[in-house]
């Protein structure tokens, strides 16, 4: 949304709902595509990205290999940035026209209950990781260019229905929360000069037990030679050292 339209309108004001308020962006001091993300970027980090794993090597290969990769792996494994950063790389090389972001609006746990604005800010809680690796790799103005002018396109899993994605580069995020239905819907608007990257942690799934359809659209897809499923495991955190060392008995 414009800087314009977040000066006027109801947007700008508190919205109470089953006793919960929920601040505008403006009050909360964020927007999903506020200029800090250029004043946190650390410019000689983001020119070249450089595998620190062999699980990240391998899903930074199989990216670029394959117009279809699911990477597996828990918190920390750098799954949705490498993501990213090869859609980035992708659109900037002119191989692909746009980028395409999806993520299921699952509230882990917890009630948000009703969020003000568009389609694109209330998603934003959900979308928070996928903005902030957008910036990262291209600064918070250009994210911002590319969003109104659809270069890059935000929308949840349930939006994707019917369509069929030719000449882009489509990103799953959080995809442990999607049924299996969900996932054979989404994996099938896979169109022409596409590539598309599913990343998801089958033990972090806020569904119930049983709902999450990773898992089985993971193992079945590993018998198709033109899809690459990339495992990665403790040993591919990047995080601060005690997240594996808790994943390992959590």
């Amino acid at each position: 949304m414009s800087k314009k339209a977040r000066k006027s309108g109801s947007s700008a004001r508190s919205v109470k709902e089953n006793n919960v308020v929920h601040p505008s962006f403006e009050e909360k001091g964020w927007h999903p595509l506020d200029e800090e993300i250029d004043r946190r970027r650390d410019q000689k980090y983001i020119k070249t990205i450089k595998p620190r794993s062999e699980g990240q090597a391998a899903l930074m290969e199989a990216i670029k290999d394959y117009n279809l990769t699911l990477a597996i792996g828990p918190a920390g494994t750098g799954k949705t940035y490498l993501a990213i950063s090869a859609a980035v790389e992708a659109l900037e090389k002119g191989e692909v026209e746009r980028i395409i972001l999806s993520r299921p609006a699952m509230e882990a746990g917890e009630s948000l209950g009703y969020l003000p604005g568009d389609m694109h800010e209330k998603m934003a809680p959900y979308l928070r990781p996928l903005y902030d690796a957008l910036g990262d790799r291209m600064g918070g103005k250009r994210v911002r260019t590319y969003i109104e002018d659809g270069t890059i396109e935000i929308a949840p899993i349930g939006f994707m229905r019917g369509r069929t994605l030719n000449n882009a580069f489509v990103v799953i995020d959080e995809a442990q929360n999607c049924t299996y239905g969900q996932l054979k819907m989404i994996l099938s608007r896979l169109g022409w000069h596409s590539t598309m990257v599913v990343t998801g942690d089958p033990d972090q799934s806020d569904l119930l037990e049983g709902v999450s359809g990773l898992s089985e659209i993971s193992r079945r897809l590993e018998k198709i030679r033109n899809v690459a499923v990339c495992r990665l495991d403790q040993g591919d955190i990047v995080r601060h050292p005690l997240v594996a060392e808790m994943l390992d008995v959590l």
